[in-house]
């Protein structure tokens, strides 16, 4: 019997892999017998993310704020059969002290850098027929936690455009769909948390009935999303989330 979520012979590239959940999506997807390729920023740190990966990995580190760069790591692929997008910042600046320099370094890593990611791979017809592309965005789109204004508006902003890609390449039935988590535990996350009140990460944490996320946990969901399992799913938005939007 065929296992439907395998990813064997399928090549992926993920985003962002140098940490956090693109990292854990790379050695998920690997395990899972897919061909992996890793870009980011930080070559040292995707050199460690290449050695916690048993099968084949191509390593690839490019600036996706930088379109030149996102052009020469696009002319650098093979057909892909799925890409997961992770890369992304998370910013807390309450809204009376946002200007447009910050509006536009947000947005042009978590919205920008991957609409012109994937413009650049559609019009280069680097995606496969039937292939998958994954967005992670995050469940704060959905909420309206305080000076949290931008990170949730360029999250919200990428659902809505994996939703028009979706509906864009359904003649090639390549597949478009979104994830949403709540808190992750990352080096990210991390660095958030100790910028914040202890009181108020507790307070936070009591807010979701199974407890904060690990990178594995979005793993397994974007595995399933680039596998045939869910060849009839597009336009989705996922919220994985310990159950924080039950309440």
């Amino acid at each position: 019997m065929n296992n439907i979520f395998s990813l064997q012979n399928k090549s992926i590239l993920i985003t962002g892999a140098s940490s956090g959940i693109g990292r854990q999506v790379a050695i998920t997807a690997s395990q899972m017998g897919a061909d992996v390729i890793i870009t980011g920023r930080d070559e040292q740190k995707l050199a460690a993310t290449k050695e916690l990966i048993a099968g084949d990995c191509t390593v690839i580190a490019a600036d996706l704020v930088n379109e030149r760069e996102i052009t020469h790591l696009v002319s650098q692929l093979p057909k892909l059969h799925g890409v997961v997008f992770c890369a992304g910042v998370i910013d807390y600046t309450p809204i009376k002290f946002l200007n447009a320099q910050k509006i536009a370094d947000i947005f042009s890593i978590n919205f920008n850098s991957q609409v012109l990611l994937t413009q650049q791979l559609l019009k280069n017809k680097k995606i496969e027929k039937a292939g998958s592309l994954v967005y992670v965005s995050s469940v704060s789109s959905k909420l309206g936690v305080a000076a949290t204004s931008l990170y949730a508006a360029s999250k919200a902003a990428l659902t809505a455009f994996a939703k028009v890609t979706a509906t864009e390449c359904a003649g090639q039935r390549i597949r478009s769909n979104s994830i949403c988590p709540g808190i992750v535990l990352t080096p990210m996350t991390d660095k958030a948390m100790e910028a914040s009140a202890d009181e108020g990460m507790e307070k936070a944490a009591s807010e979701y009935p199974l407890g904060y996320g690990l990178p594995e946990d979005v793993a397994g969901l974007a595995v399933y999303l680039l596998s045939d399992a869910s060849r009839w799913m597009t336009g989705s938005e996922i919220v994985i989330d310990g159950g924080l939007t039950l309440k």
